[in-house]
């Protein structure tokens, strides 16, 4: 079992930054890959960005690739998201989660409850 907590998000303006945090807690944290995925009003949630369970191995959809970063620390068991030069299509409801197994993209059985990043134009 792995229970998710994000942080983080709140009203930025475009062209801005902000830094999402993932605690999680379960002994196998470290044995999952992680990743954000997001979801808009009105649209499918979809995929950000994962990392493998050593920190390395980072893969993000297009959309972001170039402006974010996910990161982890398993000493923290927390993961990262630092999101710069916000859009206002980057707005939406940010989940981390753990990845289906042998997918960098694919979700797999554990989620967060959401933190809302909304950016102002």
């Amino acid at each position: 079992q792995v229970q998710l907590v994000e942080s983080g998000g709140g009203l930025v303006q475009a062209g801005g930054s902000a830094r999402l945090s993932c605690a999680a807690s379960g002994s196998t944290f470290s044995s999952y890959r992680m990743g954000w995925f997001r979801q808009a009003p009105g649209k499918e949630r979809e995929f950000v960005a994962s990392i493998t369970w050593s920190g390395t191995g980072a893969y993000y959809t297009a959309s972001v690739r170039g402006r974010f970063t996910i990161s982890r620390d398993t000493a923290k068991n927390t993961m990262y998201l630092q999101m710069n030069s916000l859009k206002p299509e980057d707005a939406a409801v940010y989940y981390c989660a753990t990845l289906s197994p042998k997918s960098v993209s694919s979700p797999g059985d554990y989620w967060g409850q959401g933190t809302q990043v909304t950016v102002s134009s």
